[in-house]
């Protein structure tokens, strides 16, 4: 199993930094009142430490009195930097999960957007690491960071300018520490910033390995893998564990760093700072002061350091993040809209003044050049070599380019493909110079060996991937015309994968039609053969699905996604291995109810079971990515041809 290679270090810091801000500036009101709160809570924190002057000088110079003014003023002002303190964090809490939501309802959003290509690489646990791992690591910076980064830089800011106005020669000795302490920091820094990243990766990559095992338990069990795999877990997790412990070595010796030069400035300005006392060349009140900021002027180094691990952290997780939301979405340059326009009629509605040329493609008309839909003659002209599968230059709505049709277009189900060649990897043809066509309300099936294309063909129809030669052309109408939300919406398939969410009965089958009423849902249950069943369970169709359906059988998951297709009342139908996982007997109990959902829709049918196909108006051999075949089932036995064969050796097999 492949395993997701980490990335040396952060690409682009910089444009990670815009995009953190960006989101940043959504909470910027609570942002601003936070900064301000911890302005004032650093500016008292140095207040009060320079009130040390004062009141040793007061005490040392006999002035009793002044002491409790001093006293007093001193206090108000630790007063005034708690209740500071208690206020920007309690916003900075709220303005923090601010942020962290708008991050997380962008990248699901922008994940809705993505290609289907784009899921079929990346594995479920990754995704799932952006949205946890990465969001999380961003989140705890946030928190941590922003108010400690501004409170830091006064405090440092603050702590220096009074050193030098209480002693600048001493503060010539802290400067050139702080200096040491800088280089080292910048050093260390810039290798942890390298292991947070691999850290990340390692970490999804983890997680990734984590869901498919947890989803693929009983396969595990029964090939006795568990202990393969838990040598695979502890690889994984050495890899996370060697680039954790090597992010965090460096990034924890920078505290201990730094305490350790301040120690050694502190212990340099107490000698020189004693001298200079006894020679008269500084007062003992200042000096008191100067050594308590000296104290404190490693704090917010410190926290410069402790909140450069959580800082390279977040970078790390929020330019995965911001990758991900940068990836290019699904391209839908289709302009043609899908509306009904009766209880059971649809229409095809073109952009004001274009109409249909050749091949489906959109073409700007003049005034007065509009011909009416029912006089471009038969819908099934060039057709005349059916049995063979051939598709001539001329199709319904267009000839040469000739436009035919403006406006509303009827939705009738006429699908067609154009010397369509496809590939999922460049330079590998899955497809090749495809022709093929389906009149409106025909049953069209596929049959053929595993990989020679059935399924491709259905993917493409729905535009889940575009051909990279070629036409497919809907009504006249090139699929790539169409806009996908309006072309998905006419189709309705059953996958041979079935999916269920977490939910009712009712809510599952509703999924195809979110809008429908208790009794739609229920004809379409008996439609697809599930209300009996249904009824038989605790809670009917209240019952709760979980796990994927894991409390229902194979079969009832897959009469469900019958259901819910039913619902949907689609005007062209695609099946992939729909009875795939259902029993011969309630098979046939489907097949009335399959009949009256197929009525007057055009369909799509993958079967490896030939009696489902044997109604078909038209079944087509497929091997290699071409048509070998084509006809109805008693044309093809008769044929003596690919198809004979395969239904003789399903024959030996039953």
């Amino acid at each position: 199993m492949a395993r997701t290679t980490a990335q040396a270090r952060p690409q682009n810091l910089g444009h990670t930094i815009r995009r953190l801000l960006s989101y940043m500036g959504h909470a910027r009101l609570s942002l601003l009142a936070v900064a301000v709160l911890v302005s004032i809570a650093a500016l008292a924190n140095l207040c009060g430490t320079y009130m040390v002057r004062p009141v040793v000088n007061a005490l040392s110079e006999g002035r009793g009195d002044d002491l409790p003014k001093l006293i007093a003023f001193t206090v108000v002002v630790y007063v005034i930097g708690v209740f500071a303190s208690f206020g920007y964090t309690q916003t900075m809490v709220r303005a923090a999960q601010k942020v962290v939501f708008d991050i997380r309802r962008d990248l699901f959003a922008h994940i809705q957007k993505l290609p289907l290509s784009f899921f079929d690489r990346t594995r479920t646990g990754d995704v799932m690491s952006y949205f946890t791992n990465d969001v999380d690591t961003v989140a705890e910076a946030l928190n941590n960071s922003f108010a400690n980064v501004i409170q830091a830089f006064i405090q440092m800011v603050g702590t220096l300018i009074v050193l030098f106005v209480l002693n600048w020669q001493l503060t010539l000795i802290t400067v050139a520490c702080n200096l040491v302490i800088a280089l080292y920091v910048r050093f260390s820094g810039g290798r942890s910033k390298m292991f947070f990243s691999r850290q990340q990766n390692a970490l999804g990559a983890l997680d990734g390995y984590i869901e498919e095992m947890v989803a693929g338990q009983k396969v595990v069990k029964v090939f006795n893998h568990e202990a393969a795999n838990v040598r695979e877990f502890t690889d994984r997790n050495e890899e996370l564990r060697q680039a954790g412990a090597s992010a965090q070595a460096y990034a924890f010796t920078m505290v201990p760093t730094t305490v350790c030069i301040g120690y050694v400035n502190y212990t340099i300005v107490a000698v020189v700072g004693a001298l200079l006392a006894v020679n008269g060349m500084a007062d003992v009140g200042a000096l008191a002061s100067y050594l308590v900021f000296v104290r404190q002027a490693t704090q917010p180094i410190n926290q410069f350091t402790q909140l450069g691990n959580f800082l390279l952290n977040a970078m790390a997780g929020a330019e995965r993040l911001f990758a991900a939301m940068e990836m290019e979405p699904e391209v839908d340059e289709g302009t043609v809209k899908l509306v009904q326009t009766g209880r059971d009629s649809w229409a095809w509605k073109l952009p004001e003044g274009m109409g249909v040329g050749a091949y489906g493609a959109l073409v700007r008309v003049a005034d007065g050049a509009q011909q009416a839909v029912d006089g471009a003659g038969d819908a099934d002209g060039g057709l005349a070599a059916e049995e063979s599968g051939a598709v001539a230059q001329t199709t319904a709505l267009g000839v040469d380019g000739t436009v035919l049709a403006t406006g509303m277009l009827p939705l009738r189900g006429d699908v067609r493909f154009h010397d369509v060649d496809f590939g999922y990897v460049p330079g590998r043809l899955v497809l090749k110079k495809l022709n093929l066509f389906a009149k409106p309300g025909q049953k069209i099936a596929f049959v053929g060996s595993t990989g020679a294309g059935k399924t491709t063909i259905t993917n493409l129809i729905n535009r889940f991937y575009d051909v990279d030669a070629g036409e497919i052309t809907y009504d006249g109408i090139n699929v790539k015309s169409i806009s996908k939300a309006d072309l998905r919406r006419s189709l309705g398939i059953v996958l041979q994968d079935t999916h269920l969410f977490t939910g009712t009965i009712a809510e599952n089958i509703r999924f195809g039609k979110l809008d429908a009423t208790d009794e739609e849902v229920r004809a379409a249950a008996e439609a697809a053969c599930a209300d009996s069943f249904i009824r038989r369970l605790p809670q009917g169709y209240d019952t709760i699905v979980t796990s994927d359906g894991a409390n229902l059988s194979q079969g009832q998951r897959q009469l469900l996604a019958i259901a819910r297709v039913a619902v949907a009342d689609p005007p062209v139908l695609i099946l992939d291995e729909a009875t795939s996982s259902i029993d011969t007997r309630t098979e046939k109990l489907i097949e009335r109810g399959m009949d009256r959902i197929m009525e007057g829709r055009t369909t799509f049918m993958i079967a490896h079971r030939l009696s489902t196909v044997r109604n078909c108006d038209a079944i087509i051999v497929l091997e290699h990515g071409q048509i070998v075949e084509r006809g109805t089932h008693e044309q093809l036995l008769a044929q003596r041809g690919e198809y004979w064969q395969l239904y003789q050796g399903l024959k030996e097999l039953d």
